[in-house]
């Protein structure tokens, strides 16, 4: 059977030795093999342009010429970088072992007497031809797909930019003032949250997290956004949070999501009574600074797309003049940390509760705590933290 031929590399013989005779020998020796190409370089002064150009598959090159010395011009040739990972097979008229040793510690890939059967040159030309090939290919596949992740690493950083520009301004005039931070931990992000006001006596607030991270998380994350702020749910009153999640949660059913769900905490907050009406589907409690004191905003049910057929609740708690919620989601409390255990919602509220107290700008100061407590410039999840000040 006979051995495959690499199209896009083939094998391509150079040469160099000062002798026409052996450059024709060689070459007869050569003639007969398919998808070879033959060339003959007969000045060594000229041999390093030569393979440039050329760019062979092997060199064959001899030890005694005239003008330069057979070992530094096989130094010549590894110091080239278009030749330096090139198979050199050292031509030698005798069997000399010191010669040896020298050739193949600067660089040499194989030594032959000349000139050896046919038989033997074939064999060694294919032998180191097919490991070189086997080299250029793979470094064209890595090419390839270093291209092909850059070109990836965009299209991936454009979404992320289109998924960001889908937040919200901060909200800085009228009765309810917002502020907030999002920092993905990869390009794609699983978290999304947003606020808009449905008439000028309602605002919803919002905050959801897809499981997982990357390309799925983010695209559900955003198809379930574009649900809540279009009002994309017919037959339901969006003023009531309970009667918002349950549709939402038949809506994206995790088996028709890839397995994904996502835990969410939707909100309309009332100016006009100062009542805040709240659903949380399976997703960490939001914090409630109200008349001095913080309350956690219990838990509701499970995380949506999980179960089928569920109806939710709706919540309702007084906010006092002056309060300020915290929406998150859990990549603000689940920190690993350089040494110790992971960080966990005990310890955040225990740390964010004299926070919201003291006031001030309380997500930029929680960030720098995590950041510090974090080893590493990537945090280990989606840090999503919303502020509301009534």
């Amino acid at each position: 059977m006979p051995e495959p031929v690499t199209e896009s590399f083939p094998i391509k013989v150079l040469l160099v030795d000062d002798q026409a005779i052996v450059g024709e020998s060689v070459r007869r020796m050569l003639a007969d093999e398919p998808n070879l190409e033959y060339r003959f370089c007969s000045d060594p002064t000229k041999a390093i342009e030569a393979a440039n150009e050329f760019q062979p598959t092997v060199i064959l090159q001899d030890l005694v010429m005239p003008d330069i010395d057979g070992l530094q011009l096989v130094k010549f040739f590894r110091a080239n970088p278009a030749t330096r990972d090139i198979p050199l097979v050292v031509l030698s008229s005798k069997e000399e072992p010191t010669i040896k040793a020298k050739a193949f510690a600067i660089g040499a890939s194989d030594y032959m007497v000349k000139l050896p059967d046919k038989l033997e040159v074939v064999a060694r030309v294919k032998y180191h031809s097919r490991g070189y090939i086997a080299l250029l290919e793979r470094n064209e596949a890595y090419r390839r797909l270093a291209e092909s992740q850059r070109e990836l690493a965009a299209e991936v950083n454009r979404a992320a930019r289109y998924v960001q520009s889908l937040l919200p301004a901060p909200l800085t005039t009228g009765p309810v003032r917002t502020a907030w931070k999002f920092v993905p931990s990869a390009h794609l992000a699983g978290d999304m949250f947003g606020y808009h006001w449905l008439d000028p006596e309602h605002l919803v607030i919002y905050l959801l997290d897809v499981s997982g991270h990357g390309v799925g998380s983010a695209l559900l994350a955003v198809s379930a956004a574009n649900v809540i702020s279009t009002g994309g749910l017919p037959g339901v009153d969006l003023r009531a949070p309970g009667q918002v999640m349950t549709k939402i949660n038949e809506m994206f059913q995790m088996d028709r999501q890839d397995g994904k769900y996502f835990t969410m905490w939707y909100g309309v907050y009332r100016p006009a009574d100062r009542q805040l009406l709240y659903c949380n589907a399976g997703h960490p409690p939001s914090l409630l600074l109200s008349g001095g004191a913080v309350t956690e905003l219990e838990v509701d049910g499970p995380a949506v797309g999980m179960v089928p057929d569920l109806p939710y609740d709706t919540h309702k708690v007084a906010v006092a003049e002056g309060g300020t919620l915290l929406v998150y989601s859990d990549g603000v409390f689940e920190i690993e940390r350089g040494s110790g255990p992971m960080w966990q919602y005990a310890d955040f509220v225990a740390h964010i509760t004299p926070e919201l107290v003291k006031g001030g700008d309380v997500i930029e100061r929680h960030l720098k705590f995590v950041r510090e407590m974090h080893p590493g410039d990537v945090l280990g999840d989606d840090f999503s933290m919303v502020e509301v000040r009534f």
